[in-house]
């Protein structure tokens, strides 16, 4: 059998991430998503197994020691990581897998994928991500703020990517995604 592609999606928070990988599962249900362990709690209506994996700082590390992340990093005082078991099987399987990951995961997944296909998506600008994150809702004016200034340095990035998209319409932006993917 064939093995598959692995696809990482990256950029700062609240650049439209996972909206654009809901609308890419949406047209495209033979597209397969990692879902990601986090240390943070759940935010209303998260569903765990389905938007991440909630587990405690100590079964985290844990899992760290065993080797058990595809990646793994601290973000905003949380952890977050790509367990690796359920990507290499999706993967021997001939899946297309999409990983939807901060920066510094992405580099790391890079040492053990150099062949997975890196796109990194860009806000049309610090003001829009600005609003996008108040918009949202889901975080407080300091988390928003570490979250901005963090974006400033994940946007210096954006040339070590196979891609860089600029999110100002979500709509071309799919497109353009598709385009990367399935040619």
């Amino acid at each position: 059998m064939e093995s598959g592609q692995l696809i990482v999606i990256t950029g700062p928070s609240g650049v439209g991430k996972g909206t654009l990988v809901k609308l890419l599962l949406a047209h495209h249900p033979e597209l397969t998503v990692s879902t990601s362990a986090t240390t943070r709690p759940p935010r209303k209506g998260e569903v765990n197994g389905e938007d991440y994996f909630f587990l405690s700082r100590d079964e985290f590390e844990t899992m760290i020691e065993k080797g058990e992340f595809l990646e793994w990093a601290e973000y905003t005082g949380n952890l977050y990581g790509t367990l690796r078991q359920a990507v290499e099987e999706e993967l021997e399987q001939g899946k297309q897998v999409l990983l939807e990951i901060e920066v510094l995961g992405a580099r790391k997944v890079h040492e053990s994928f150099p062949e997975a296909t890196r796109i990194f998506i860009l806000p049309p600008s610090l003001d829009v991500l600005e609003e996008r994150l108040k918009k949202r809702g889901k975080d407080s004016p300091s988390a928003i703020a570490q979250r901005l200034d963090y974006a400033k340095t994940e946007l210096e990035a954006a040339e070590e990517f196979d891609y860089s998209l600029v999110n100002d319409d979500v709509d071309r932006v799919l497109v353009e995604l598709e385009k990367i993917i399935f040619n």
